[in-house]
């Protein structure tokens, strides 16, 4: 297989676990959050620039805002915000792992940086996402789970429509859309290595 999979996915749909489990069982490299740190090693920027920059985008654009200030510029002549430069490292860091061989990638707008590329997302209703987050945070609340998991993807789907223009979660956006909810984690990693 020489195919590089990005998975994209609702908060609490499982899609980081579907991800894990698909990389383990074809044998070839998992990528998540270890995009930061290559990002960070790359551009010299402290991992929590990362952090705190991850999947928002700057609405502010004004010279005296704090997310404006150039952390690294690409150019002397203009300034860059924050969340476009750091958008570009892993953007850089993202092509480069899907041109050295079959992975899995997840989230970052991976899908719409990755050409040829096999694109998965992943989904289930709200009520089992909040069951499978309280099922990891037991001492949340349904009522305020639903609310993380709402503000989440609200920030999820305003960045990717951001950089890449396109509708998140669309199916036309994907090879494949699964619903973890109602098919189970296991049986999403069948689906997708058999697709594959």
């Amino acid at each position: 297989m020489s195919r590089v999979i990005t998975i994209s996915r609702e908060f609490g749909s499982g899609g980081r676990e579907i991800g894990y489990r698909l990389a383990e069982k074809l044998g070839i490299p998992f990528y998540d959050k270890e995009i930061i740190s290559l990002a960070a090693e790359d551009s010299n920027i402290a991992e929590d620039v990362f952090h705190a920059h991850e999947e928002m985008i700057d609405y502010k654009r004004k010279a005296d805002d704090h997310n404006y200030v150039s952390v690294n510029p690409f150019s002397s002549l203009y300034e860059i915000p924050v969340s476009d430069q750091l958008f570009m490292i892993q953007s850089q860091i993202i092509r480069r792992l899907g041109q050295e061989g079959p992975c899995v990638i997840i989230g970052r707008c991976s899908d719409i940086i990755v050409e040829g590329g096999f694109h998965v997302f992943i989904c289930a209703s709200l009520k089992k996402r909040v069951e499978r987050m309280q099922g990891l945070n037991p001492e949340e609340s349904a009522k305020r789970m639903e609310t993380r998991i709402r503000g989440i993807d609200r920030k999820r789907r305003d960045y990717y429509q951001y950089y890449s223009g396109n509708e998140w979660g669309n199916p036309k956006n994907y090879h494949l859309c699964l619903n973890s909810g109602k098919l189970g984690v296991e049986r999403c990693v069948e689906i997708i290595a058999a697709c594959l």
